[in-house]
């Protein structure tokens, strides 16, 4: 179990608000955005050991790193004395929750789904202790109830306590209609049936608190109220902040894709190489949020400057990767990069070098294909990126106005750069 006492040094801890374990932790390390009565919750945690739940819908076979906040919460609430319920929306991915996109989500079929659930459900047993009793988590799909409800009983028993007023006040509805985007009556449906789950696992399972992103607020209140009204009982909503990179980009979101937790969808190395080019900005905050390292530590970390920094993003890809795909994986990662790009066994793997100034950066991907001789103009390399041939430390570029930068490069400040199957470089940095 997590407390204080793991970390007697970190004086700096002891400026959180909060008193519970979990909720001091969660501040500290970045989760915390809004929540419902925090100073009641706090004591309550502090008091007992409370049951609390955040859910997945299975709109895809796998989660992305987009996910893994969540996951990493339920996993320091469990590390804290608390009991985390995992739910699946196996009911509630057939409807889509409002979000601030444009369009509703795309239907999915109940094979679909299943198969999605089946996915997802395999992430946790890396990340949680399941089982019987105590702290240890339970996995549950409201499929298993929703799906049983008698619609017509369930608007006259639990739809009278929602207003269309108080829905037409939450970001994610009012950006849609301010950009007159359609909003159906199927995805206003799904606030009714989240604030339900909230109450059904508080009745089946005393749940208390129900965490989420800060999208989910306007429904964690929802069922907060429900909760309230129907059973006169006090539980409580919390949400984290938007994770977003540096650049302002939604976490997850690669010019090469989704960042799966599956390796089946993404491999082992590509996932630890996601991390390891992590922004110079992100690392500490990511070192935060998505690693159980000290914080103590982390701070250390953090202030590393230049080339030293990418040693902080060694820790990061290493602890990520060994929660998601266990420390077995790193060991072949590691060979891997040194074949690559370590210092002598570049013979072996035939990469001849192109020397790239650090004054030459930032530098546009299509030019340094030119400027490296691996492709003849600016038009090969745009045809090249466009039919999927360039390569990035073997990731797949797609979007032909990359830009390279010094952060980018690894320790041994270099990057291999490939054009077809056959024509590979490593661009070496020089800072001379």
């Amino acid at each position: 179990m997590l407390n204080r006492m793991h970390y007697p040094n970190q004086k700096f801890l002891l400026t959180t608000m909060y008193s519970s374990d979990f909720l001091h932790f969660a501040q500290a390390r970045g989760f915390i955005h809004q929540g419902t009565d925090l100073e009641a919750l706090d004591q309550v945690m502090r008091a007992q050991s409370i049951t609390a739940y955040l859910g997945f819908d299975a709109t895809a076979p796998s989660l992305h790193v987009g996910s893994l906040v969540g996951i990493m919460w339920l996993r320091l609430l469990q590390k804290t004395g608390h009991k985390p319920l995992v739910l699946l929306g196996g009911a509630t991915s057939k409807i889509g929750d409002p979000t601030w996109k444009d369009t509703a989500r795309k239907a999915l079929t109940d094979e679909e789904i299943q198969k999605n659930v089946a996915g997802i459900s395999k992430v946790f047993e890396k990340y949680l202790e399941f089982g019987e009793g105590g702290t240890k988590a339970v996995l549950v799909n409201n499929a298993d109830w929703l799906c049983e409800l008698q619609y017509l009983d369930f608007l006259a028993d639990y739809g009278r306590h929602f207003t269309i007023n108080r829905m037409l006040t939450f970001d994610s509805v009012k950006l849609r209609l301010d950009r007159q985007s359609p909003l159906t009556l199927l995805e206003f449906n799904y606030m009714i049936l989240q604030a339900y789950d909230f109450l059904h696992l508080h009745r089946q399972y005393e749940c208390q608190l129900q965490l989420g992103g800060a999208d989910q607020w306007g429904n964690i209140v929802n069922g907060v109220e429900l909760v309230r009204r129907m059973d006169h009982k006090t539980v409580y909503g919390l949400t984290t902040p938007l994770i977003t990179t540096a650049n302002g980009v939604k976490m997850g979101k690669t010019t090469q894709g989704a960042v799966w937790l599956n390796a089946e969808f993404l491999s082992p190395y590509d996932y630890w190489q996601f991390w390891r080019n992590t922004d110079d900005r992100d690392v500490g905050r990511y070192l935060r949020l998505f690693t159980e390292i000290p914080l103590d530590e982390i701070a250390r970390l953090e202030k590393l400057q230049g080339s030293e920094l990418n040693d902080a993003k060694k820790v990061l890809a290493d602890a990520t990767t060994s929660l998601a795909h266990g420390t077995e994986c790193l060991q072949a990662i590691h060979e891997t990069v040194t074949q690559m790009f370590g210092g002598g066994s570049h013979a072996e793997s035939n990469l001849a070098q192109y020397i790239l100034k650090i004054c030459d950066l930032p530098v546009a991907i299509d030019t340094l294909l030119v400027q490296s001789g691996l492709v003849t103009s600016k038009g090969e390399a745009r045809r090249l990126i466009q039919g999927a041939g360039v390569r990035l430390n073997d990731q797949t570029v797609t979007d032909f106005k990359m830009t390279l930068t010094a952060s980018m490069f690894g320790e041994d400040q270099s990057l291999k750069l490939s054009a077809g199957k056959k024509r590979h470089l490593q661009i070496l940095l020089d800072h001379d």
